[in-house]
């Protein structure tokens, strides 16, 4: 059953969207790997079905309701399965608002006659629901249910670690008594199963000990994971020409976590696909008057290397700002150079899509990554971001940084707008303001903020000119 919590998880990562190709090969590629998973299937919370691993109705029927996996954010629900005689698992994982993806596997590898073969004789083996729900009886259930006040009874009970699953174990004293041998292979099942329980909560300290996960999932879930706003200021005028969202998560004990400590989790393990959906149906109910007031208000939206995996994105886009006072021309998506794109013409499909719609696409961390020029001027970026990196090596007194003056000068051989990031003193202002470059963002002007203390900036910067804020002074000084 863990095996097929991870390997439903393998797939949702590699996978940035539904019931693709992509999606379709790496379930079939688990399932063929694995010993005890028979399918995998999405469905929405209706019970429509959407595809699944052989592109067949999946016939099943609930056989109890479903219960949360502790320390898991998956759930499990017994089921009759096809033409299976023995109860199966399901194990669904929440898929954004409405879908879910769920993997069958056997509660037992074998038939219920297999099992009552290999119990002692008059010995009863019963699984249920940690709620009493019961699921499999090997055995006289009657005799089971009279053990506890009957002094003729050994029993023994365990449960299958973090799963909501309890076995319970029953065997006549005089059955015991009369032959120990049996007695052995009944205790060592039973302490098997305490071992597995153990080893399964022993493996779970570990990854937590080692993964910074913070339960990332339900943080989504909850709502958790907040849009803050990064001005983007006007180094020719100090007015506002946008913003970047980056995000934070907002614990409930009031503690705020920094992206650093969970971005990299994110996308390793696909959860970046649904944080983005959530933070832009935020971004939506945030900005949505803001940028009716303020047409020409640029909004720029991370995107991760999976999101350019297949063009569900662009499809998400379109649903989530398609009738929302946002328009598609006012969105800026952002790709990282970090990470190469693993498949340029699936990349170029999405890109163009995105620019269909009417929104533009960014080069973010220019000049730290994978791209060479070639490279840009093939993949259709509109804005190339400069990394804060190169920024920092305006000192004081500097008159010449080659690295950043050749990234300008790229840029404007591609014909893409610049924003430089992590602007921090006036000299750095004051040196990009010079070669050309008319956006930028960083500490000087503002950090990356709630939406309240954003919206009071934006405002204010809309409504008057006067008096001059520092901003317009640092930039005023640079005319």
């Amino acid at each position: 059953m863990n095996d097929a919590i991870s390997a439903l998880r393998r797939i949702l990562a590699e996978s940035p969207s539904l019931c693709t190709p992509t999606f379709v090969a790496n379930v079939q590629r688990e399932i063929e790997s694995s010993l005890n998973m028979k399918q995998v299937l999405v469905e929405n919370t209706d019970g429509v079905q959407y595809c699944d691993a052989v592109g067949r109705t999946v016939a099943y029927s609930p056989l109890s309701e479903s219960l949360p996996i502790p320390a898991h954010t998956e759930s499990i629900t017994v089921v009759k399965l096809g033409g299976m005689d023995m109860p199966a698992l399901k194990i669904t994982q929440a898929f954004g608002e409405s879908r879910r993806v769920s993997a069958f596997v056997p509660l037992v590898g074998q038939t219920q006659a297999g099992l009552a073969q290999g119990l002692t004789s008059a010995a009863m083996m019963r699984i249920s629901l940690t709620n009493g729900t019961p699921i499999l009886s090997v055995g006289s259930s009657t005799d089971f249910d009279r053990r506890d006040s009957n002094a003729d009874f050994i029993s023994a009970q365990s449960f299958a670690g973090e799963m909501p699953l309890k076995v319970e174990y029953a065997i006549p004293f005089a059955m015991a008594r009369a032959g120990y041998t049996d007695l052995d292979v009944g205790l060592t099942i039973m302490a098997c199963i305490l071992s597995a329980g153990f080893l399964i909560l022993s493996l779970n300290y570990v990854r937590r000990s080692r993964v910074p996960a913070f339960d990332l999932e339900r943080a989504i879930a909850r709502g958790e994971i907040k849009p803050y706003y990064q001005p983007v200021i006007n180094l020719r005028t100090g007015e506002l020409m946008g913003c970047e969202v980056l995000c934070r998560w907002e614990k409930k004990n009031g503690q705020v976590v920094p992206p650093g400590a969970f971005i990299d989790y994110a996308e390793v393990t696909g959860l970046a696909m649904p944080m983005t959906l959530s933070l832009m149906q935020q971004v939506k109910f945030d900005l949505g008057d803001l940028c009716q007031m303020m047409p020409d208000l640029k909004i720029s939206i991370n995107l991760f290397e999976g999101h350019f995996r297949d063009d569900s994105i662009v499809e998400d886009v379109q649903a989530i700002f398609g009738n929302s006072p946002i328009s598609f021309r006012q969105l800026v998506f952002e790709l990282t150079e970090r990470h190469p794109l693993a498949n340029s013409a699936i990349a170029n499909s999405v890109i163009a899509g995105l620019h269909a719609l009417g929104a533009r696409l960014a080069l973010d961390d220019a000049g730290t990554g994978h791209s060479n020029l070639a490279y840009l001027g093939t993949l259709g970026v509109d804005i190339i971001k400069i990394d804060r990196i190169f920024v920092d090596m305006v000192k004081p007194g500097t008159t010449q940084v080659p690295v950043l003056d050749g990234l300008i000068a790229m840029a404007k051989d591609l014909d893409c707008e610049i924003v430089a990031e992590g602007v921090e003193t006036e000299e750095q202002a004051l040196y990009l303001r010079a070669r050309g470059v008319v956006q930028a963002q960083g500490f000087i002007f503002a950090p990356a903020l709630k939406i309240g203390a954003f919206r009071e900036l934006a405002t204010a910067l809309h409504v008057t000119k006067e008096p001059r804020s520092r901003i317009e002074n640092i930039v005023a000084s640079a005319a």
